[in-house]
């Protein structure tokens, strides 16, 4: 499975992207995919995760009611809504996935081992 995230760009405080994550191969439908953010000079972090069927989501608690994670299986992709962006949501934002993870619960960055390019994310204040 190759990953590819597009749709970060520059934005206001207050305003609103939409990231998408396509996937190649038809395995996509298979796997529960993650979106991570990596602020300059930070760790990265998970950022909101979807189960394989997208019934079943989770957030980090900073960005919940803010941004919505989905997944349209037939189309091969995941997008990130992102609402009410802060200036401390600036980060490279990448989404993730492997084969051994269906749920929506797996926080760790080491569980995942395929990983998108990353699209760059600036919220001006």
């Amino acid at each position: 499975v190759q990953l590819q995230a597009s749709g970060g760009g520059l934005v206001q405080a207050g305003g609103s992207l939409r990231l998408s994550c396509t996937a190649s191969g038809r395995a996509f439908v298979s796997y529960g995919i993650a979106w991570f953010r990596q602020a300059p000079g930070k760790e990265r972090e998970l950022v909101a995760a979807i189960s394989r069927t997208g019934g079943s989501t989770s957030y980090v608690d900073s960005v919940k009611g803010r941004f919505t994670i989905s997944r349209v299986n037939g189309a091969s992709t995941s997008y990130l809504q992102m609402n009410s962006l802060k200036p401390e949501d600036t980060a490279v934002y990448y989404c993730a996935s492997d084969p051994t993870i269906i749920t929506s619960r797996v926080q760790q960055e080491v569980a995942y081992n395929y990983w998108g390019q990353g699209t760059q994310v600036t919220v001006s204040s």
